[in-house]
């Protein structure tokens, strides 16, 4: 798709499994760099399957379609709702991963046309609520830039926090605004590579993220 930041390998690793039963929904870094925001690439592809309790045998079915492909294809991790394939073509590497996500989404997918394909991919306001989860579980500047950046194109940022509190029973804005200030930015970004105006970009935005969450969280005066 026209200025799509998704390598050539992901989008055809999302061609070959359109068709895969039941249906996948694509979520994440795949789905801002492919369909929603295209402002960074991503190594890896998130393939949800919203309402299902356990994978089953949707790892193996995978990974034969995409052998079947010609792809070479590597169980990396396997379990009940969650596994992970390294898949390459000789030039390139992708990283795919298959969730069992039994909680419903916030918001209905969107059905997306790609050629003679079709995708299932979750909009930008379910991917932001996703994010703010993912920032209170692992430190990744990703999911910082991600939430920067949805929120720039128009995120609301207080229907995000009440709905990642639906989606978790452990979220809080007030633990978040906590985790994101032991969050080290300039730390994370020299680890990365990332320069020093990124990192300075970054810091920046987190704390103003924590400046807008606590006000978001504040009883109103009277």
């Amino acid at each position: 798709m026209s200025g799509d930041k998704l390598s050539a390998l992901q989008w055809r690793i999302l061609e070959r499994l359109s068709t895969l039963q039941p249906p996948w929904t694509l979520t994440g870094g795949g789905a801002l760099a492919g369909f929603h925001l295209k402002h960074r690439a991503t190594r890896d592809l998130d393939l949800f399957w919203h309402g299902l309790n356990q994978l089953g045998t949707l790892p193996e079915e995978v990974r034969s379609s995409l052998v079947s492909e010609g792809l070479e294809v590597t169980p990396v991790r396997s379990g009940a709702t969650f596994a992970q394939l390294r898949v390459g073509d000789g030039t390139e590497i992708c990283i795919v991963d298959l969730v069992a996500d039994p909680v419903a989404p916030v918001e209905a997918p969107l059905q997306i046309r790609i050629g003679t394909s079709s995708l299932v991919v979750d909009t930008p306001h379910e991917i932001l609520v996703n994010k703010l989860n993912a920032l209170l579980s692992r430190s990744e500047l990703r999911d910082l830039e991600d939430v920067r950046a949805l929120l720039a194109a128009g995120g609301d940022l207080g229907r995000a926090l009440a709905d990642a509190a639906k989606k978790d029973g452990g979220f809080s804005p007030l633990t978040l605004s906590w985790v994101l200030k032991e969050l080290r930015p300039r730390a994370l970004a020299r680890v990365a590579g990332l320069g020093p105006e990124k990192a300075e970009e970054l810091e920046a935005f987190r704390d103003s993220l924590i400046e807008q969450i606590l006000e978001l969280s504040s009883p109103e005066d009277g």
